[in-house]
C-alpha cells in the first residue's frame, strides 16, 4: 500500500525503505520494472539488503557499521569492495556473477 500511496503522489524523489524485501524474487523484479516506467524522471531511492532489488542502479552505497564503505554501480563494486562481493557471490552465486 504503501508503494502504491508513494506513486499516485508523483513525487520528485522516491525513497523505498526496504519496501522490497517481503516480495518474492519475481514481484520485486517486476514491481521494480513497472516503477522505472512509472516514475519518469523521478530520482528513486532503494533501501536494500537484496542484491537483486539494486543491481541496475546507477549507484549503489555500501555502508557498514554505519560508515560507507563502498560506491559505485555493481560491476565496480564487485571489484573494488570486498563486502559487496562476499555479500553478491552468497547472495547470487559465484556463478552467476
Amino acid at each position: 500500500m504503501a508503494i502504491a500511496r508513494a506513486i499516485m503522489k508523483k513525487p520528485e524523489i522516491y525513497v523505498f525503505d526496504d519496501s522490497f524485501s517481503a516480495l518474492d524474487m519475481k514481484t520485486d523484479r517486476q514491481l521494480r520494472q513497472n516503477l522505472k516506467e512509472s516514475i519518469g524522471d523521478a530520482s528513486m531511492i532503494i533501501v536494500a539488503q537484496r542484491i537483486s532489488s539494486i543491481l541496475n542502479a546507477d549507484r549503489i552505497l555500501v555502508i557498514d557499521d554505519g560508515r560507507i564503505i563502498g560506491n559505485g554501480t555493481h560491476k565496480e563494486l564487485l571489484e573494488s569492495c570486498s563486502l559487496y562481493r562476499e555479500i553478491a557471490e552468497i547472495q547470487l552465486g559465484k556463478e552467476n556473477l
